[in-house]
């Protein structure tokens, strides 16, 4: 670690604030990959009869059990249980629901109250609401720094092209780039609803297609400020490709400018994935997805353990980014001294 990366990383942990978010953000995000381990209908390990199985990587059927189908085995099914327990043994995970499963054990109407079963509930089908926020959660943060890092790096690629040949080039690109932002976004993303069931790589295209300007004049701001200046002339009259100086010798300086901005990305990746699905213009339903949460709770406001998890959970994620994000900031600003 260089000297200047050193003191900014002290700088970054002086802001205590910003240090702890970002503890919090990251266990938050191995929690969320975690959650086929955490919380899942099927056991991590099962031994029957001298044999090892392990259900949430492969399909075990129920005639490998004791069973009599040719299908997949219900490990929540009394008579399952009874073989496993009689031949062997099974290690379930903490939660034993997945984000699909419905409880048709419960007792009672759904959405159904926080107890030893559930432990935050169910939602208006019985599934599991701790179940569902995890692989949620999971599916938000995954969307959205795959988003960011796209964004970022279509945003800084226009971006530098602009800033560095200037002329006729910067004007072309300034006056496209007024043009795409002039498009309406959500008419689009209700077209392609309309037209193709969204997905994944559905949603992440589309909002790519908007996203990747916030970088752009940014970006394009200082390569204009820096292509000037003397180590840039010299690179020149050397001999150097525009494209080493642009990548190697400009872009460094440029990405201190931006990389301040990518938890502020990310956080609006997240917002605008959940608007979507709350929207019904997200993903498909059954999906788990924050903004799904969000449109339980206030459909079913008799139930306000819903609309107090989604809230806790959201408010948690984009403080976190926020204060990362400010924390950042500081820790490249060349005017701050490093507190204790």
């Amino acid at each position: 670690m260089t000297g200047l990366a050193k003191r900014r990383w002290q700088q970054f942990r002086a802001n205590r604030l910003a240090y702890r978010s970002l503890l919090v953000f990251i266990g938050m995000l191995l929690v969320s990959v975690l959650a086929p381990i955490l919380a899942n209908d099927k056991p991590l390990i099962v031994r029957y009869q001298d044999t090892v199985y392990f259900p949430v990587v492969e399909v075990v059927w129920d005639n490998q059990l004791g069973g009599s189908l040719p299908t997949e085995a219900d490990y929540h099914d009394p008579d399952t249980r009874r073989q496993i327990r009689q031949n062997g043994w099974m290690i379930m995970p903490p939660i034993p629901w997945s984000y699909d499963t419905i409880d048709f054990e419960a007792t009672g109407v759904f959405p159904g109250a926080p107890d030893r079963r559930h432990w935050l509930g169910t939602d208006d089908q019985g599934r599991d609401i701790l179940a569902r926020l995890l692989y949620g959660l999971r599916l938000s943060l995954v969307f959205g720094l795959i988003l960011t890092v796209c964004s970022a790096g279509i945003g800084i690629f226009v971006g530098a092209v602009q800033g560095y040949f200037g002329g006729k080039t910067d004007l072309f690109l300034g006056r496209l780039l007024e043009m795409w932002g002039s498009l309406p976004q959500l008419f689009i993303l209700i077209i392609v609803s309309s037209l193709i069931v969204p997905g994944f790589g559905t949603l992440l295209g589309v909002l790519l297609f908007f996203s990747w300007t916030t970088l752009v004049p940014v970006v394009r701001a200082e390569f204009l400020r820096t292509r000037h200046l003397e180590y840039v002339q010299a690179a020149r009259v050397l001999g150097v490709s525009d494209r080493v100086i642009m990548f190697r010798h400009i872009l460094p300086n440029a990405l201190v400018a931006t990389i301040a901005y990518l938890p502020f990305m990310m956080s609006g990746a997240v917002v605008a994935l959940s608007a979507l699905d709350f929207l019904g213009l997200g993903l498909p339903p059954g999906t788990p997805s924050l903004g799904d949460m969000i449109r339980q709770g206030k459909e079913n406001l008799q139930a306000p353990w819903i609309g107090v998890t989604i809230f806790v959970t959201l408010t948690a994620v984009l403080s976190a980014l926020l204060f990362i994000g400010e924390g950042v900031r500081d820790a490249f600003d060349p005017h701050r001294e490093v507190r204790s």
